[in-house]
């Protein structure tokens, strides 16, 4: 170390005349010392390497000495001129040139040591900030005009270093906030005000005396960008460590304005200028950790910024915008349900009237973030129940994807292109060898009816066995293959080529949990189907049932079952048809399809929602001796089918679930839940039972455990009840008693904790 507590003694006294004792200091990138002289004044001095522009130094100096004229002079360090009359002092050793400034020292406790912090507090923080900024709102200097990767308008610049963050969890988090922060802000920093600022009102650089701000140090960050950016920061730094954040920067807000007026658009965007800052700084604290960085302070914020991102993700950004408004004296942004009657009328007006919406209370949701929903009403809910985005609302390496093949290019399969093949290549490769051609098309629906066209075709036989209460999707033929449609309200009943076989329920079916030949037993209903096929001298087309029932009421299928059926199936020269459509791409957790869980293979797999994780892609894999038979001079042809932007987004989708390890997550989190639910069995008499595979979850409900008497309507109270408390749950089932459970497969087990815990509140309540 060149520069030991005796060379700075031995400097400060030719320098400046002064006889002192000295104390090395922690820093970020300089070097501090702590001086005492004999009178016990005490001194900050400090210490640049040439790699730290002298005229940027300068710009700190004339700064500080602008504030120092203020009234507010007394709340910032004053430099004192060493013998040449100089703030700035050079000295060379061994041919590299340091750059030296003398503080005066500020008296206080810094915010970081508060353990109570009042709003007052926070409030007169604000004041002081807004103070400072219009005092600075003129001050230019040529050399705070630079690149910064601390500047929070370069938050996206923080991406090269997301793959430093190892939680696959936070990773994601982080995404997530940069997309937001590339679609919500930067199309709107040209029209920003701009001023020269501090840049780092941060919990280490804010001193404190009771309910007062007494002073603000460190002017190393200055820069010159967009004004609300000291805001963002200083809110950032006081929300750490809170429980009521979004509270705690509301004061600094109000505060702030009272002295420097924010502008509505500048409210608008600091819930994601506040996220930007967290970003950059958890970013950066990865990447030193991968360079096996030992100085604390490149991490000493790193654990409560962490805490401060999850729960900002909790927080509707239109309820802090909303806050941030009030705090200013603007009128609100949230007006309680004052559309939502428009809404519904317009949408009876223009919208089929059979189409459904969820709840007696209607929610109108405006924005995802991952595995939460946010509505016009400033609420967040955890969604529990859309397993569609299966790796989360606008997961950002999906948006992604999709925004830049849409960009490039979007088009048929007429021509050639390389992202179907590539795609194609990934999905069987998750798949057992026979399964190696697609076709692909939009919906589950039409890929359900694609399957059975394919399975006539082959066998030449027409009629198709199903399980009793299915549910296959919306077309002609997959309504006809769909029990819970053509035997329910406004159904048409039963096709004459149509067969039902007993649903394999363990729970509430002929054969029970405990019995270990319930699989079997269950698979000799299709012998009966079969046996009546034969006497009429037809046989089956197709066999087709979910590898795990969906609308059939979130059941696993008895070991062994579609073992049976489906040596019983192609006996009779028929095909098996795996719908995947509700569970595949490694929800079930032990494995990346359902029908692993059965030991088997089918002859054709269809599959559809989570492969886009919303955007609209489905397929049909078979073997290929059923498509070499399939291709028999009519062309297959789908225009949306296959097309590249599908084809980008579905590769996308299979990346994310193999790079962030979700099918182990399924599994992990998947049984935790199970069994957090299972313990509330014994406390509650409602509950008859708690089934499920990883992230596919059925609780099903009843008024009598031994009759076994449906709890309905208790279930749509339930339902109602915890979407009050800010969770997204829903009903299935032949009854309509099953809660349905499947959610995003990035859930954690603090958001099953979260579930449970309400649910278990809920339950108690009745």
């Amino acid at each position: 170390m060149k520069f030991t507590e005796s060379f700075i003694i031995n400097l400060i006294q030719e320098q400046y005349g002064l006889d002192v004792s000295c104390k090395i200091l922690n820093g970020y990138d300089e070097l501090n010392f702590l001086l005492t002289d004999s009178f016990d004044k005490k001194y900050i001095f400090k210490i640049a390497t040439e790699e730290h522009n002298p005229y940027f130094l300068d710009a700190q100096v004339q700064m500080v000495k602008l504030l120092a004229k203020s009234p507010m002079a007394e709340k910032f360090q004053h430099y004192l001129t060493n013998e040449s009359q100089q703030e700035i002092g050079q000295i060379t050793i061994e041919g590299f040139s340091y750059y030296y400034r003398l503080l005066s020292f500020l008296e206080g406790d810094f915010w970081v040591n508060q353990k109570h912090k009042s709003p007052a507090l926070a409030l007169n923080l604000g004041r002081f900030l807004g103070e400072m900024d219009a005092l600075l709102k003129d001050f230019k200097h040529p050399a705070a005009n630079r690149y910064y990767e601390w500047d929070v308008k370069n938050a996206l610049d923080a991406r090269k270093n997301l793959a430093c963050i190892q939680s696959h969890e936070n990773r994601r988090l982080v995404a997530y906030f940069l997309l937001q922060f590339e679609t919500e802000v930067s199309p709107n920093i040209s029209s920003l005000r701009t001023a020269t600022i501090h840049n780092d009102a941060n919990d280490y650089n804010v001193l404190v005396n009771g309910d007062s701000v007494s002073g603000l140090i460190d002017f190393g960050d200055m820069v010159h960008t967009s004004l609300i950016n000291n805001l963002a920061i200083a809110c950032t730094y006081a929300m750490l460590d809170t429980e009521n954040p979004l509270e705690v920067a509301a004061e600094i807000v109000k505060g702030y304005h009272q002295k420097m007026p924010l502008t509505a658009q500048e409210l608008s965007l600091l819930y994601y200028l506040i996220a930007g800052r967290l970003c950059i700084s958890l970013c950066q604290s990865a990447y030193n950790y991968s360079k096996d960085s030992t100085n604390e302070h490149h991490f000493i914020t790193e654990k409560p910024a962490w805490k401060l991102l999850h729960q900002l993700i909790r927080i509707n950004p239109l309820k802090a915008h909303n806050e941030f408004r009030l705090a200013c004296g603007f009128s609100p942004v949230i007006h309680p349900e004052d559309n939502h009657e428009t809404i519904l009328k317009e949408r009876q007006q223009y919208i089929g009237k059979n189409l459904s919406i969820s709840y007696a209370k209607k929610v109108k949701i405006d924005k995802g973030a991952l595995q939460y929903l946010y509505d016009d009403q400033g609420n967040t809910f955890l969604d529990c129940v859309n397993n569609v985005s299966h790796v989360g609302h606008c997961h950002p390496t999906v948006v992604k994807a999709m925004q830049k093949q849409i960009a490039t290019l979007n088009t048929n399969t007429r021509y050639l292109n390389t992202n179907i093949i590539d795609y194609a290549k990934k999905l069987t490769a998750t798949l057992p060898k026979e399964l190696t051609v697609c076709y692909f098309t939009n919906s589950g629906s039409e890929a359900n009816d694609l399957a059975i066209r394919m399975s006539r075709h082959f066998t030449k036989q027409k009629d198709v066995i199903v399980l009793d209460h299915a549910y296959h999707g919306t077309s002609t033929t997959a309504i006809e293959m769909s029990p819970y449609k053509f035997d329910g309200k406004g159904g048409f009943g039963k096709m004459s080529y149509i067969h039902k076989a007993q649903n394999p329920d363990m729970y509430r079916g002929e054969y029970k949990y405990g019995d270990s030949k319930a699989g079997e037993k269950y698979a000799k209903d299709v012998d009966r189907i079969i046996t009546a096929l034969e006497t009429e001298s037809k046989k089956p087309a197709a066999f087709i049932c979910e590898t795990l029932l969906g609308v059939g009421g979130q059941i696993a299928l008895p070991p062994n079952y579609l073992k049976e059926v489906y040596a019983k199936v192609r006996e009779a020269g028929g095909i098996c048809i795996a719908d995947e459509v509700q569970v595949g791409f490694g929800r079930v957790g032990t494995k990346f399809w359902g029908f692993e869980l059965q030991d088997v293979v089918p002859d054709i797999v269809v599959l559809g929602k989570p492969m886009g994780n919303g955007h609209p892609l489905a397929a049909v894999v078979t073997t290929q001796e059923i498509a070499d038979a399939f291709n028999n001079g009519m062309e297959y042809f789908n225009t949306f089918g296959g097309n590249p932007v599908s084809m980008a987004t579905g590769l996308a989708v299979l990346n994310v679930i193999e790079e962030e390890e979700l099918q182990q997550n399924a599994l992990e989190v998947g049984n935790y839940l199970v069994q957090r639910l299972a313990e509330l069995k014994p406390k509650y008499d409602i509950i008859g039972d708690v089934r499920g595979n990883g992230l596919f979850v059925g609780v099903e409900l009843v008024r009598d455990r031994i009759t076994l008497e449906p709890a309905v309507p208790e279930i749509d109270h339930i339902v109602e009840k915890m979407k009050d408390r800010g969770f997204f749950i829903s009903t299935d089932g032949p009854l309509y008693n099953v809660l349905k459970i499947k959610p995003p497969i990035i859930f954690s087990k603090e958001n099953a904790d979260e579930f449970v815990d309400n649910l278990d509140a809920v339950f108690g309540g009745f």
